[in-house]
C-alpha cells in the first residue's frame, strides 16, 4: 500500500514541477494521514517504505532518492544524484546535491554540515564528510564502503596508503572537511 499520494498542488521550482505530497497513512508519530508534506518532481524521489518523509517547504527532484526513515525538513533541497536514507535528517537551508550521500546517524542543518569531495582516491570515487547528530560534534566518512568517524578513517587511510597519492589526497580531502564542517560547543 502507498504511504503517500502526489496531489494537484504544483510549483515550478528551476524549471522542474514539483507536486506536493499528502500522508495516506500514519507514518511514525509525527505525521498523520490527510497530513501534507513538502515537494518532490515524482514518487521516483520519497520511498513508500519506511518512515521516510519530506516536510514542509523542502524539496527533493531530479534522480535524489529519500527513503528508510530519514526526514528531509523546512526549506532543505535535496537533488542531482544524492540519496538521503537510514536516520539521516536534512533540515534548514540545507542544500544535498551532486553525488552525495546522507546516512545513518548524519544532521545536516546548513550546507556547513557536509561536504562532497570527488572523484579522487585509489577507487575514483567521491568521499563525503558529514556532521552526525551524536553529540553534534562527530565528523562521519563515507567512502566506498567504509561508513565511519574520520579519525578511525584516517587511521585506515595510512594504514592502506601511507604516504603515496592516494593518501596524500584523501588527508588534504579531511582538511577540507575540517575547515567546512564546524564543530558544535559540547
Amino acid at each position: 500500500m502507498k504511504k503517500y499520494e502526489l496531489t494537484e498542488e504544483t510549483r515550478e521550482w528551476y524549471g522542474i514541477t514539483l507536486h506536493r505530497i499528502k500522508a495516506l497513512k500514519d507514518i511514525g508519530s509525527s505525521v498523520k494521514a490527510g497530513d501534507l508534506g513538502g515537494w518532490v518532481q515524482s514518487e521516483n524521489n520519497l520511498s513508500h517504505k519506511g518512515g521516510c518523509w519530506v516536510h514542509g517547504n523542502a524539496r527533493v527532484c531530479d534522480n535524489a532518492e529519500v527513503y528508510s526513515n530519514a526526514r528531509v525538513y523546512g526549506n532543505a533541497e535535496v537533488h542531482g544524484d544524492a540519496e538521503v536514507y537510514g536516520n539521516a535528517r536534512v533540515c534548514g537551508d540545507a542544500e544535498v546535491y551532486g553525488n552525495a550521500l546522507v546516512r545513518e546517524k548524519a544532521n545536516i542543518q546548513s550546507t556547513a554540515d557536509y561536504i562532497t569531495v570527488g572523484p579522487i582516491g585509489s577507487r575514483d570515487d567521491f568521499t563525503t564528510f558529514y556532521r552526525t547528530s551524536t553529540k553534534g560534534n562527530e565528523i562521519y566518512v563515507k567512502c566506498g564502503c567504509k561508513n565511519t568517524d574520520i579519525d578511525t578513517w584516517l587511521a585506515m587511510v595510512e594504514k592502506t596508503h601511507g604516504n603515496n597519492k592516494h593518501g596524500k589526497m584523501y588527508r588534504e580531502a579531511a582538511e577540507l572537511a575540517y575547515m567546512q564542517i564546524k564543530k558544535l560547543e559540547d
